[in-house]
């Protein structure tokens, strides 16, 4: 069985899951519908994505704004910095965010649930993204909101700005004071 931490941000939770190794390699259960039900998070994952991306690439941070997503993240290959924004508009944590290192090695998975903006940053020379998500993805529903809204104030673990890589579109992001999401 998984190991399931509360954050401080209601609703997203760091999962541990029980590896078992031996001579021949590993295996783990990577989702479990009964642990996640077990542990008070019922979802209905829909859709499954991967993505590849090598050292300072920043994706994010996105959203969909009619059709919201939770998401299930892991890493498969290599580490990235993991961010998820808090946007439900009647949250106590509203434009709060928590951010945790994923990789290969330790495994740890983020449950992300719908009304948060996400993101992530590569930190190893490439890596292997995966997540599941429970709502199919709708390109004219697409949102972001600026990765370094002063407002937010994401320390993203770089020691220069200028390592980071941006697609223009997650360049150009408004930030949330200009933006405020209905979600």
């Amino acid at each position: 069985m998984s190991k399931f931490t509360k954050t401080f941000i209601i609703g997203l939770y760091v999962i541990e899951p029980s590896i078992f190794k031996d001579a021949r390699g590993y295996f783990f259960e990577s989702y479990s519908q009964k642990d996640f039900h077990e542990n008070g998070i019922d979802v209905n994952f829909k859709q499954d994505n991967e993505s590849y991306s090598k050292k300072g690439i920043l994706r994010g941070l996105h959203f969909q704004k009619e059709h919201q997503q939770g998401k299930l993240i892991r890493v498969i290959k290599g580490t990235v910095y993991d961010v998820a924004v808090d946007l439900r508009k009647d949250s106590l944590t509203y434009g709060k965010y928590y951010g945790i290192v994923l990789s290969e090695k330790n495994k740890k998975q983020f449950y992300i649930p719908e009304g948060f903006a996400h993101g992530f940053l590569v930190l190893s020379d490439e890596a292997i993204f995966s997540y599941k998500c429970t709502d199919f993805y709708y390109k004219d529903e697409q949102g972001g909101v600026l990765w370094n809204d002063p407002d937010i104030g994401i320390d993203w673990p770089v020691d220069s700005m200028d390592e980071i890589m941006l697609n223009e579109r997650d360049s150009n992001w408004p930030l949330l004071r200009e933006y405020r999401v209905e979600l």
